[in-house]
């Protein structure tokens, strides 16, 4: 009895042979070539979709939870310089003595570009500013290591504010740390806490002073 010659089947040709017709083995042989690619592509695809998803995902995240912004001006010195750039957060954030806080002042009814300035008093704490140049809250003298040795806190000429002064309730006192040239709570007043983007947490910029700041 003559042996059966193996098949020969052009892949070409495959589609026109009926599926029952095509012998085992190149049944196999084809389907087998077939899934493989199409297994790899299908996965490299869920893959990437779940990539795509999880950076937008944590794209919105930050972009609500975390804020960056810039100094500009001298009021900060030497704590944050001009042009000095931060990260900052306002989830869950209730404002606290020696806190920075970004916020946008109301002045004369028109809302200004953001402020960086620190917490001095919150909610029920009674501030004086003295002529001799110091701080004294509840009638204690603030401790206050993060201003320069020279620095000296006095009233504003021609400023409204009176001390001592008893912070009303959703407000807070302020004061940048450069106390000889800054524009805070002794110019304008205290603060509305609805008016504060939240605290300053971390320096990004400039590069040698990356890190978080008190």
């Amino acid at each position: 009895m003559p042996e059966k010659e193996d098949v020969v089947i052009n892949e070409n040709e495959l589609e026109n042979f009926p599926e029952e017709s095509i012998p085992t083995k190149v049944r196999k042989k084809e389907n087998g070539k077939q899934a493989q690619p199409n297994s790899l592509l299908k996965d490299f695809i869920e893959i990437a979709d779940a990539v795509i998803v999880a950076v937008v995902a944590a794209i919105l995240v930050l972009s609500l939870v975390f804020r960056t912004g810039y100094v500009d001006g001298p009021s900060m010195n030497s704590t944050m310089l001009n042009g000095d750039r931060y990260i900052v957060s306002g989830l869950f954030y209730t404002p606290k003595v020696g806190d920075i806080v970004v916020f946008q002042p109301e002045i004369g009814g028109e809302d200004y570009s953001l402020w960086v300035k620190r917490v001095i008093a919150t909610e029920g704490q009674t501030v004086d500013v003295t002529i001799d140049g110091e701080v004294y809250i509840d009638g204690i003298l603030l401790d206050e290591p993060y201003l320069d040795s020279h620095q000296k806190t006095y009233p504003k000429a021609y400023s409204k504010v009176q001390f001592p002064l008893t912070v009303q309730p959703g407000e807070v006192f302020v004061m940048g740390d450069n106390r000889l040239d800054s524009k805070d709570s002794r110019n304008i007043g205290c603060i509305d806490t609805r008016k504060i983007l939240g605290k300053v947490l971390f320096r990004f910029f400039p590069i040698d002073k990356i890190g978080p700041i008190d």
